[in-house]
């Protein structure tokens, strides 16, 4: 028995498809004829062959007038997968995406370490080869098109003033945050309007991808320059 008002989505594919599939179409039926309030908003489909499965679904759910009953296909789906079958013309309302929006296949462990830019108000660089590091206190300028969208960065010294609209804000002094955490909602709408301003050929799947272009300042390569020289002259 449903229990919520809301249209509720069931899972068919724990057991027998095939079974839960008729179960589901006739309960669906039932809820219809007794005026019940409670309803079927889709059927969730989390493993096998999603695109066969999911035609075999729609096919069943239209014949039995339950063209509302929408379908959702799940079970480590990826931007790539879900392509295929968005290209395959597979009848799928919603996908739900776990493991790979949680974790980081291709790079599983995150190498971070602490590396000291900047002491007692001067600046500071590590210059090992291939672990280099720009001094300083620095800043992220971001320029954009009439149209919004990214054109380019440029990592520059904090009192610099190129153009674009600086990136970095603090977020922590002393261990406690300076700034309050954003809403969830607020969130979810910088991450939406993030995306709408890449570049669309970095918004594309199997595409050959110009990188998108990161510059250092002058300002900030002469300073590295000075450090060096001073460095060598101790």
């Amino acid at each position: 028995m449903l229990s919520s008002p809301e249209p509720t989505t069931l899972l068919i594919d724990t057991y027998d498809s095939a079974r839960a599939l008729q179960r589901v179409i006739a309960l669906a039926r039932e809820l219809a004829q007794s005026g019940s309030e409670h309803g079927i908003g889709a059927i969730r489909i989390d493993s096998g062959d999603l695109a066969a499965q999911a035609r075999t679904v729609r096919i069943a759910l239209d014949a039995q007038d339950c063209r509302e009953i929408r379908i959702v296909l799940s079970g480590s789906l990826d931007e790539h997968l879900i392509e295929r079958l968005m290209s395959s013309n597979v009848p799928v309302d919603a996908f739900g995406v776990g493991t790979t929006l949680g974790v980081s296949a291709d790079a599983p462990a995150l190498d971070m370490v602490y590396k000291l830019q900047e002491y007692a108000g001067r600046a500071r660089r590590k210059r090992s080869p291939g672990k280099a590091t720009w001094p300083g206190v620095k800043q992220v300028f971001r320029e954009r098109a009439a149209s919004g969208e990214y054109l380019c960065d440029r990592v520059a010294r904090a009192d610099e003033r190129p153009r674009g609209e600086p990136l970095l804000i603090e977020v922590m002094r002393n261990g406690r945050r300076s700034v309050p955490s954003s809403a969830l909602r607020a969130v979810r709408e910088h991450c939406v309007t993030a995306m709408r301003a890449l570049p669309a050929q970095l918004r594309e799947l199997g595409t050959a991808v110009t990188p998108y272009p990161v510059s250092i300042s002058d300002t900030l390569r002469a300073m590295a320059a000075g450090i060096d020289v001073a460095t060598e002259a101790e």
